[in-house]
């Protein structure tokens, strides 16, 4: 009915009441103004509330400094300022961002790429609170009933006590005996972690050799260091006695002796049997989670077996013998998620209804996000890098927040084109739920569902930092930089593949989901494995292949460093280029360290004075003694091919790789590896750089310089594009078929179709996830996948390179 119609007019006023907006929905936009964090260049951006907005660029650009430590940052600074004082004191102290002006911000919520933490009780079900629900779900309906939540826990043991307790009643001391009992679930052999360890004596030490001798052969376990003097001091044992003479007792004091306390030179301290401390200190974390020698060491000299008494389920007998129709926890977090959702949503009993439907709802947001083909009992330290992201995002997809800032990095990564569509799904929901989504990504297929695009560079570190484009997608491929230009890249298959000189052979492999696959991986040719995630790929090269000889395997790792690391430490260059440094000055090469005895001694090498202002977040000042250089005056004093130490740290790899490669300054090993880091692509950093100022695809080609240096024939790569822009990847193609040209196979795990084109066999995995995959579904040239198109690899290739 029209207001006419009821009688009623309405004024001209009132009429510009309406039409004028209510001042709380003038604040749309976020806006930033002189951003200068890492390279950033005074960069002012408005972003539009509500929307999605992706963030594209080379690596090294620059996105990741706009959108994680300026925007997120300082949201999250914000908030922990509301906090009292008192809770702010057991918070991370962030320092605000290096900006002039940030306006419009809203909670922000990170979903990163960091793995997820890889403690070895950690799983997919503890870390999504799956677990917890299925607990209570058995506790309740669980027959025979042994007992609350906790005795369905691999993480709780079993334990009881009685003894006498005193307290004051009335005035009098009364003492009255109590007992206690706690039922948990773990089993006792295995203290819940579902392997057993047995130990190569052999690795551990050489028998012949005395312990001053250096008879132990553990890393870190020098007899020059705290670990010989304890040893050597402890009484238990004669230190310059072969170890074959050691008597039964002795033997036993140096391998499994319970913590002790003892006096050495004076101190008093802890002794405790070797292999009760390797278990405590290299055992306790996952083996991914270790440094590469630890793992090494932790292979060679620690056999890893199921646990016989709970067949790796983690539970103890009790814990296992509860069931629901049939079904024990540990039946039921073995199952895939997708099987798992739909038993639960079979379950009819209103006692425990809401949980179920709890239940329910986050099993379907695995299924939902992809991961489906996941167990609940799967090792969270055994996720890639985009499962772990994508299993953070669970909790996020039920949420009845709205109005938040949701920031992903690089969400597509690890999926398969096929894959990609479900997650563009995913982030519009978020966006139309009424939230701010941040994106920074790289795949095109992303880059399309933008409402905004933010465009950084034009090129990386020094030379980036800048915003080259702001606007639609549209605007975006006819803005003419380097992202727009590789936009619509299409590759075409080549026109002759390599022929395999030989082949690797793999026969039966059942790591995880495959199902007895015999395959044949060509050598002396490019291959690339590929498929829908959870289809096998990852479980058939690092179960099958990684682990032989000759094999250099390169996985999604992510490099760790502090503030005092560097490309020139992590990489191995700093060494021969302190020894020349030493050579050419007749000094020691520990004063050309700023991490030694040439630090500054106001920063102590840090090249920052850190104040810390209590309740307030800190200062961080350029320390005025040395300039920032880290360095002590007089160090700086020697030169090399007439630049000091600090001037060689500050140059960039292409500028170093020069001035190392002849006259006075010419040192071949150091030419070596600044020559691998121009290969990658990373020509424009510096030496000295610190690793926590390089990007998540800088860190990736870092370690790949890195393992590029190391003697192999075969070469496994596990996705190097993750982190590369669309302009990056031909460079990373051409960098791997200097492999292949070299003499060297290199086996690829990868989902981006630029790759699978260009590669000379696809051996393609299938056809589903989970156990709707395990098989081989294709092997043969791209070209022959492409005519096929019988798998859902070969029908996204094709569209890819716009094959009819």
């Amino acid at each position: 009915m029209s207001i006419a119609s009821t009688g009623t007019s309405t004024s001209p006023s009132e009429k510009r009441e309406r039409e004028q907006a209510h001042p709380a929905d003038t604040h749309e936009l976020i806006r930033v103004q002189g951003a200068r964090e890492n390279n950033l260049k005074d960069v002012s951006v408005e972003l539009p509330k509500r929307r999605l907005t992706v963030f594209t660029g080379v690596s090294g650009s620059g996105k990741s400094s706009l959108v994680f430590a300026t925007i997120a940052a300082e949201s999250q600074r914000m908030i922990n300022e509301t906090y009292s004082a008192f809770v702010q004191g057991f918070m991370p102290t962030l320092a605000r961002p290096d900006v002039d002006v940030l306006e419009g911000l809203t909670t922000a919520i990170i979903v990163d790429q960091e793995r997820l933490g890889a403690n070895p009780r950690s799983t997919v079900g503890t870390v999504t609170d799956a677990n917890a629900m299925l607990r209570i779900v058995f506790s309740r309906l669980g027959r025979p009933h042994i007992g609350s939540p906790q005795a369905f826990s691999f993480n709780v043991a079993s334990m009881s006590g009685a003894g006498a307790v005193t307290m004051e009643r009335a005035g009098t001391t009364v003492k009255e005996r109590r007992e206690f009992s706690v039922t948990g679930g773990m089993c006792l052999r295995c203290e819940g972690l579902g392997s057993v360890t047995d130990f190569d004596l052999s690795a551990l030490y050489d028998e012949n050799l005395s312990l001053n001798q250096g008879a132990l052969t553990i890393p870190g376990y020098s007899m020059d260091g705290w670990y010989g003097r304890i040893f050597r001091g402890s009484g238990f044992f004669d230190p310059d006695r072969p170890i074959r003479d050691f008597t039964k007792k002795q033997l036993h004091d140096l391998l499994h002796k319970e913590p002790t306390k003892i006096k050495v030179d004076g101190i008093n301290i802890t002794y405790e049997g070797l292999i009760p401390k390797i278990q405590k200190s290299f055992l306790s974390k996952d083996k991914e989670a270790m440094q590469p020698h630890i793992r090494a060491f932790v292979e060679r000299a620690i056999t890893f077996s199921t646990c016989p008494e709970c067949s790796g389920t983690r539970l103890s007998e009790l814990a296992r013998s509860s069931k629901i129709k049939g079904l024990s926890i540990a039946d039921a977090c073995a199952m895939q998620i997708s099987d798992l959702a739909q038993w639960v949503r079979e379950l009819d009993e209103p006692t425990v209804a809401p949980l179920l439907k709890s239940l329910s709802e986050t099993l379907d947001s695995f299924v939902e996000i992809g991961l489906g083909y996941l167990s609940l009992d799967r090792s969270s330290g055994t996720l890639s890098g985009g499962e772990a992201q994508r299993t953070k995002m669970i909790r996020h997809l039920g949420s009845s927040l709205t109005d938040v800032t949701y920031v992903f990095d690089e969400p597509t990564i690890g999926l398969h084109p096929h894959d990609i569509q479900r997650m563009n799904e995913l982030l519009l929901q978020l966006r139309d739920k009424g939230n701010t989504v941040l994106v920074v990504e790289h795949k095109p297929e992303a880059i399309a569902i933008a409402d905004h695009v933010v465009d950084l560079g034009p090129g990386a570190g020094t030379a980036g930092g800048e915003v080259v484009f702001e606007g639609s997608v549209d605007g975006l491929r006819g803005s003419g930089t380097l992202t727009g230009r590789h936009l619509d890249d299409r590759v075409s298959v080549k026109d002759a593949v390599r022929r395999p000189s030989g082949a690797l052979e793999v026969r039966g492999a059942s790591t995880h989901n495959l199902q007895n696959v015999d395959v044949d991986i060509p050598l002396g040719v490019l291959t690339v494995i590929t498929g829908v995630a959870g289809s096998g790929k990852s479980s058939l090269i690092h179960g099958s292949v990684s682990r032989r000889d000759g094999v250099v395997s390169i996985d999604q790792g992510a490099i760790k460093g502090s503030r005092r690391s560097n490309p020139a430490t992590y990489t191995g260059l700093l060494e021969p280029i302190r020894k020349a440094f030493a050579k050419a000055n007749g000094v020691k090469p520990a004063l050309f360290s700023a991490n030694s005895e040439g630090a500054c001694p106001a920063c102590k090498g840090a090249g920052v004075i850190y104040t810390d202002l209590g309740m307030m977040a800190g200062v961080e000042t350029t320390c005025e003694e040395c300039g920032g250089n880290r360095f002590q005056a007089e160090v700086l004093e020697y030169k090399l091919g007439g630049r000091d130490i600090s001037e060689v740290l500050a140059m960039p790899v292409t500028e170093a790789a020069s001035f190392f490669s002849e006259g006075e300054a010419r040192i071949p090993a150091a030419h070596a590896i600044l020559q691998r880091l121009v290969d990658v692509g990373l020509g424009y950093l510096t030496i000295g750089q610190p690793l926590t100022t390089l990007s998540g695809g800088e860190r990736q080609r870092l370690k790949l310089a890195v393992h590029m240096g190391e003697k192999g024939s075969v070469y496994v790569l596990d996705e190097p594009t993750t982190g590369l822009h669309l302009a990056d990847v031909e460079n990373l193609l051409g960098l791997l078929d200097r492999l292949v040209d070299s003499g060297r196979s290199v086996v690829v795990i990868e989902h981006h179709q630029a790759v699978m084109a260009h590669a000379d066999w696809i051996i393609d995995l299938g056809p589903g996830a989970g156990h709707d995959g395990g098989r081989v579904v294709f092997e043969g040239t791209p070209a022959a996948l492409i005519a096929d198109r019988s798998t859902l690899t070969g029908k996204h290739l094709a569209e890819y390179v716009k094959v009819a």
